[in-house]
């Protein structure tokens, strides 16, 4: 049976004092709240990331799916969410074989919100294969603009604290679908992957569309679900891209407005003629 969440605050208001005018004024500000939250597989515990506690149970199984932890969503059987003074625990109970496979890896994660790679204890688990990414429905230039468009006013956490990044999943049609904020970028990927595997959604009828930089861990965790086109408001890193051509993602960078910028494989990109 599927738990409901702890009651947990994503925002605290703090008073502060503003410099404003040559004098200081008392206000009230509104701030992202990060705090340590574990992911437990079958009683071990995994990894800890710093994490906005909110949609927690799909940041959980979005991580054991963009990780490789489970090979599908009927793999992961539940999630519970416990508080305690030091943090949130997520205990996650999954197939007897993927939890053999978790063991065999032997990855102790202890992560930042700007980090998807500490504890990985090799090079080769750095760079691990991925699946080809099959084509999935083509991405037009008016989908783009129209999911963009539509993302500002999507993002309440963002508005109230100018701290969150989101990830986005928008139809063929730029219909924006599911959007999910966090302070890191990493667990707005994993939480709106959560997400879409709960209402079994196709991760290859639409784009997915991220606030932050595109970095090879982004391309990693998207390839990983199938998902075809990444569309990244900021700038992607040399790695991947090249991640990207190799998994036979579309990876489109710099989009804002009616520009963009084609890093790999571009030529599906509708419109452009």
């Amino acid at each position: 049976m599927k738990l409901a969440e702890p009651e947990i605050e994503c925002v605290s208001r703090q008073t502060i004092s503003r410099w404003r005018n040559r004098h200081w004024t008392q206000e009230q500000d509104q701030l992202a709240v990060e705090i340590p939250v574990a992911l437990a597989f079958n009683g071990i515990s995994h990894a800890v990331m710093l994490a906005t506690p909110c949609d927690l149970e799909s940041f959980a199984l979005g991580f054991a799916l963009s990780e490789g932890i489970v090979g599908s969503r009927a793999d992961f059987y539940h999630a519970e969410v416990e508080e305690s003074p030091l943090g949130i625990t997520v205990h996650c109970e999954i197939s007897g074989q993927d939890f053999i496979k978790l063991q065999q890896r032997r990855r102790n994660m202890t992560g930042r919100t700007g980090c998807g790679l500490c504890g990985v204890e090799s090079l080769e688990q750095v760079l691990r294969a991925l699946p080809a990414v099959s084509v999935g429905a083509p991405v037009s230039v008016s989908a783009m603009h129209a999911a963009l468009q539509q993302l500002a006013t999507l993002q309440p956490l963002n508005r109230l604290t100018g701290g969150m990044h989101a990830a986005a999943w928008s139809a063929s049609d730029g219909r924006l679908q599911n959007v999910c904020e966090d302070v890191g970028r990493h667990n707005a990927l994993d939480k709106l992957i959560g997400m879409m595997a709960e209402r079994n959604l196709d991760f290859q009828n639409g784009f997915l569309l991220i606030t932050s930089r595109a970095s090879v861990e982004m391309v990693q965790k998207a390839a990983t679900v199938g998902i075809a086109s990444l569309i990244a408001i900021s700038a992607p890193t040399a790695l991947a891209v090249k991640t990207a051509k190799e998994a036979g993602m579309t990876l489109i960078a710099f989009a804002r407005g009616d520009e963009f910028v084609a890093y790999a494989h571009g030529e599906r990109i509708q419109g452009t003629e």
